[in-house]
């Protein structure tokens, strides 16, 4: 099991946050106590430049796109493509987020000192990918931060179809597993796409809540 990292010199505090406002503060660093301690409090970084550059942007949605254990929508169309392909967790963290951070792919916010701060991040057992392969050809995936019941979805790619859905259904199959429901998948913001899959907004107020439920579950395995 990861040790949580010492305490960060950042105040993450929302008490001051108006309601609908999303983005909460500008600077700080990218730290494995700075991260873990945004995310614990329901705070993740976003580049407030071009294509994610600096400064750096701490963001709390409201509302927030939320997947509830339990409402992944899965077609059947999914469930054919996921048995055309398999499945792995933390087999290659770096080339998911490179995938992720592609700067072929439209609205493109990853950047280098993203990707480095991630890699220190899983290196430190907080941060991780879930990976979709065509026999030995990597077509598909998603990382995030899971601490507790937690799991701060990040970012997806895919390179076939159904691919990053498929690496969501084996996500959603992992934290499931043992039937605590107290666990959420925070996706950030709803889209129209993410909606179809069964994510929803709640306010902010009610995210926090659903998140101090989430933190005082365990870890899921195999990350425990």
């Amino acid at each position: 099991m990861p040790t949580a990292p010492d305490p960060t010199p950042w105040d993450f505090a929302l008490e001051r946050v108006p309601d609908g406002e999303d983005l909460i503060g500008v600077g700080a660093d990218l730290t494995v106590e700075t991260l873990y301690e945004a995310y614990s409090t329901g705070i993740f970084p976003m580049g407030i430049g071009e294509h994610g550059a600096e400064p750096m942007g701490w963001w709390c949605p409201d509302p927030r796109g939320v997947l509830r254990l339990g409402e992944l929508r899965v077609s059947r169309s999914l469930r054919q493509s996921a048995r055309r392909v398999r499945t792995s967790v933390d087999t290659a963290f770096s080339d998911v987020i490179r995938a992720c951070a592609d700067p072929g792919r439209d609205g493109r916010w990853i950047t280098p000192t993203m990707i480095r701060a991630y890699e220190s991040l899983h290196d430190a057992g907080w941060a991780h990918s879930v990976e979709v392969w065509d026999d030995d050809r990597l077509v598909g995936g998603l990382y995030g931060v899971a601490i507790g019941g937690l799991f701060a979805g990040e970012s997806m790619f895919h390179e076939q179809r159904d691919a990053s859905k498929v690496a969501l259904l084996a996500l959603h199959e992992l934290l499931a597993a043992d039937g605590d429901a107290r666990r959420i998948v925070d996706v950030q913001w709803r889209t129209d796409h993410l909606a179809t899959l069964g994510v929803t907004e709640v306010p902010r107020r009610d995210y926090l809540r659903l998140l101090d439920e989430a933190l005082r579950a365990p870890l899921p395995r195999p990350w425990a």
